[in-house]
């Protein structure tokens, strides 16, 4: 199947397909491939970047058991949530009051800050992806790129899941208080996204079977970080159409942004 940035992929604007659950990687045929792409940021700086879909819901039945399984449940539906007005917010009324506009404002914002997220929640139940970067480098330091920042992850939501866990466990004297224990719920929240995380990372170092690609759209984006207005914009979005990425633009602006 042709795809841009491939070697023997043709026209590298032409448009990217959809992911199928079984599909061409290199020379191998693979089942349920992630794909993820190594963006660069600026000098050798690269952040991992990738689209998947939204996060399986779990039954009841498999969540009704026990505190955790219950936050990760609450987890799940509200990340759905929040997925669901990153997408189609703009294009839906505003809710009226402003109850209902705090909510819809409080959920774009969550959508937001878990972003980059997502990438090692997905990971978590992978057998195998395909990693894309840039065709000006050589596959050994695209690797090498890959494994440094997994671990860098999963040292940092190690970290953050301890600190979070010591939060959850200090909000219990708010137990005595009434009504809902907002900070314990917040702390709890936390624990599952960073649990999550976590696992991610380290599946992605240990367990996950990868396959690499150079991409010579991502070399161009790097070419566009130099760039200025609307030149700059122009190069970045046919790149996302390129690669078929509808956040790419979005993410490559604030990683930019925050690496300068």
């Amino acid at each position: 199947m042709p795809r841009p940035g491939i070697p023997g992929g043709g026209d590298t604007s032409a448009a990217y397909e959809a992911p199928e659950k079984t599909r061409a990687c290199g020379d191998m045929i693979v089942v349920t491939v992630m794909d993820v792409y190594l963006v660069p940021v600026g000098g050798e700086r690269y952040e991992l970047y990738c689209e998947v879909p939204d996060e399986p819901q779990e039954s009841s039945a498999e969540t009704s058991a026990g505190f955790f399984q219950r936050m990760k449940q609450r987890f799940s539906t509200m990340l759905a949530e929040a997925e669901h007005q990153r997408r189609h917010g703009h294009t839906e009324p505003e809710p009226l009051g402003w109850l209902g506009r705090a909510k819809a404002r409080s959920m774009r914002w969550v959508a937001e800050s878990i972003a980059e997220q997502r990438l090692l929640w997905h990971l978590r139940r992978q057998e195998r992806a395909c990693l894309f970067f840039p065709d000006d480098i050589d596959e050994s330091h695209a690797v090498a790129s890959l494994r440094r920042q997994l671990g860098r992850d999963f040292d940092k939501h190690r970290f953050w899941l301890i600190i979070d866990s010591i939060g959850f466990i200090v909000s219990g004297v708010l137990f005595f208080v009434p009504g809902p224990n907002v900070l314990a719920y917040y702390f709890a929240f936390r624990m599952v996204g960073h649990y999550f995380s976590l696992r991610g990372a380290r599946n992605g170092l240990d367990r996950v079977a990868w396959t690499n690609q150079r991409s010579t759209p991502l070399s161009d984006l790097r070419r566009a970080i130099a760039l200025d207005g609307e030149e700059r914009d122009r190069r970045v979005h046919d790149v996302a159409d390129a690669l078929n990425l509808e956040h790419l633009v979005k993410f490559f602006e604030r990683m930019t942004v925050r690496t300068a």
